[in-house]
C-alpha cells in the first residue's frame, strides 16, 4: 500500500525522493476537469462523502464483511471534526480504500474566491498529514458546485474531479420510509451502465440499509467493487502525495 511504499522510501532517502518517485501521473486521467465514470471494465466504485461521522466505523465493516473497496471524500469539519475521527481516517487506509478530499468544512466553491477554495483545500491537506502522513490526489467539490474559476483553482493545486454517474440521492432519503427511493435509484442507474455512486456515510439508513443493497446489486451483477483510483486504473502510488 502507499503508506509502506512511503515509509520505505523515506528510510532509503528524502521525503522529496519518495513523494517524486511514486507520483507519476497518468497522462490520461486530467487534472482540474471533471470525471463522471470509471474506465476499468466491470468495476463500480461506491464513494461516500460528508464523513467520517458515527456511523463510518459501521460502514467500514459492512465493506469488509463484503469484500468492497470504497472511496472517501472526507471533510475536516462538516458533520463532525476530523479529528474526533482519526482512527477512523487511518482505517480506511488499512482496511484498503481510498481517502480523497471533499474540502474543509463543505462550502459551496462557487462562492468563493480562488485564495479561499485553495484554503479549503490546504486546510484540508493540512490536517491529513497529519493523521495520515500524507494528503490527496482526488477530490469532489460539496454539492457538485463547480464553474470554470473552481476548477481552474482546483487544478492548480494538482487535483483530479470526481463527480458520479449514479446519484442514490440518499440524503433526501435519509428516513427509514423513504430509503427504498434510493436503493431504487442506484439499481436503476447501474443497469443504465453507472460506475460511480454517490452516498453519504454520514446518514443511518445509508449505512444500514442502502449499502448492504448496493452490495448485493453489485455482486449479483458479477462487478468488482473498487476505488475510483482502481476503476479509473490509476496505480495506488499516484492517490497521495507528501508535497505538490
Amino acid at each position: 500500500m502507499f503508506i509502506r511504499y512511503l515509509l520505505t522510501a523515506l528510510a532509503a532517502g528524502t521525503a522529496a525522493s519518495a513523494a517524486g518517485s511514486a507520483h507519476q501521473k497518468r497522462q490520461d486521467i486530467p487534472i482540474g476537469s471533471t470525471i463522471f465514470s470509471c474506465t476499468t471494465e466491470n468495476t463500480i466504485a461506491l464513494t461516500f462523502d460528508d464523513g467520517p461521522f458515527a456511523y463510518t466505523e459501521e460502514l467500514l465493516d459492512i465493506l469488509a464483511e463484503a469484500g468492497i473497496k470504497a472511496t472517501f471524500f472526507i471533510n475536516g469539519n462538516n458533520w463532525a471534526s476530523i479529528y474526533d475521527y482519526t482512527s477512523t481516517v487511518q482505517r480506511m487506509i488499512s482496511d484498503g480504500h481510498q481517502v480523497g478530499s471533499h474540502t474543509w468544512d463543505h462550502p459551496y466553491l462557487t462562492s468563493l474566491g480562488p485564495s479561499e477554495i485553495e484554503e479549503q483545500m490546504t486546510k484540508l491537506e493540512v490536517a491529513l498529514v497529519d493523521i495520515l502522513g500524507y494528503y490527496p490526489t482526488y477530490m469532489r467539490p460539496p454539492f457538485y458546485d463547480y464553474n470554470d474559476q473552481v476548477l481552474e483553482t482546483i487544478g492548480s493545486l494538482g487535483y483530479h474531479v470526481i463527480i458520479s454517474d449514479i446519484d442514490t440521492k440518499d440524503w433526501e432519503n435519509a428516513s427509514p420510509g423513504s430509503i427504498n427511493v434510493s436503493i431504487d435509484l442506484f439499481r436503476a442507474n447501474l443497469d443504465a451502465g453507472g460506475s460511480i455512486a454517490l452516498a453519504h456515510d454520514v446518514h443511518q439508513q445509508t449505512v444500514q440499509t442502502l449499502t448492504p443493497a448496493m452490495i448485493a446489486s453489485i455482486q449479483n451483477r458479477g462487478l468488482r467493487g473498487v476505488t475510483v483510483g482502481e476503476c479509473l486504473g490509476d496505480p495506488e502510488s499516484n492517490w497521495y502525495r507528501t508535497s505538490r
